[in-house]
């Protein structure tokens, strides 16, 4: 087995057990398009340790933990950041003895279907559409703006951003603008279908000029919309502990939070 069948097939191992997938989508598409380019990577029967851009992904399949795979792994690593999705307690045990520090977290809410969603009310100076391919530069520029200190969702780039219509969940009414009377792109919604039951709200970003006007919570109803029409049975989203504003419109949609989803990121001391 070479060492990118070890990744898959522990990734394979801990999405059935632990419920996540121990790498994150940019991650995930990055070793899909690009292998291990710029990227380090160590294995052991069981575990990797790789590191993309001085961020450390750390896995250690169900049944080969507690043997010390994690511990022979993390002090080759050479990083600065580590994520612990799903918030394991192995992970915190693994961080501190080795000198990495609690710093950031990135909450889970989810949503069932079942609950009814308020009505859709789209002013009559605005429309709300799904995607058009002369969209693209316009998407690119309110994410870039929306996600400047975003750690990760600002970087996406014309190459990002194909990679990820390249996906097969990828659906052009599923990445839903609004634009104003005079044509221009305000903001928009991108939803994504994991399977048949799950959808996501993947990214709501609003132009810096079309802030305070509502658009956040009405471009999240219309993408609510959009997925119950699809027929999934719930909706989760992914958004920073601390950002209160959001968390606030998304609670008020019907949106909760359990303990165990959360992620929680890890900086070396």
């Amino acid at each position: 087995m070479d060492r990118l069948e070890v990744v898959d097939a522990v990734r394979r191992a801990c999405v059935e057990d632990d419920g996540h997938d121990p790498l994150d989508e940019a991650a995930g598409l990055r070793l899909k398009h690009h292998g291990l380019h710029g990227a380090e990577l160590d294995t052991e029967p069981g575990g990797f340790a790789l590191v993309i851009d001085g961020e450390l992904t750390l896995a250690v399949a169900p049944d080969a933990r507690g043997k010390g795979v994690a511990t022979r792994l993390l002090p080759d690593a050479a990083a600065t950041r580590a994520w612990s999705h799903g918030d394991h307690p192995g992970a915190a045990r693994l961080a501190q003895t080795h000198g990495w520090q609690r710093a950031r977290e990135l909450w889970v809410m989810r949503r069932p279907t079942s609950e009814t969603l308020p009505e859709l009310v789209v002013p009559d100076d605005l429309e709300v559409r799904g995607y058009r391919d002369d969209d693209a530069a316009s998407v690119l520029t309110i994410n870039a703006a929306s996600f400047a200190r975003h750690p990760e969702q600002g970087d996406l780039d014309a190459a990002g951003l194909a990679e990820r219509m390249a996906e097969p969940w990828w659906d052009p009414a599923g990445l839903i603008v609004a634009t104003d009377s005079a044509g221009e792109l305000l903001g928009f919604h991108w939803t994504k279908q994991h399977s048949p039951a799950l959808g996501e709200v993947y990214v709501v970003a609003i132009g810096p000029a079309a802030q305070g006007r509502g658009l956040g919570r009405l471009l999240t109803l219309a993408g609510l919309h959009h997925l119950a029409d699809r027929g999934v049975d719930e909706v989760l989203l992914y958004v920073e502990s601390d950002n209160a504003p959001a968390v606030h419109v998304y609670s008020a949609l019907g949106f909760t939070h359990r303990a165990g989803d959360t992620h929680v990121q890890y900086l070396r001391r």
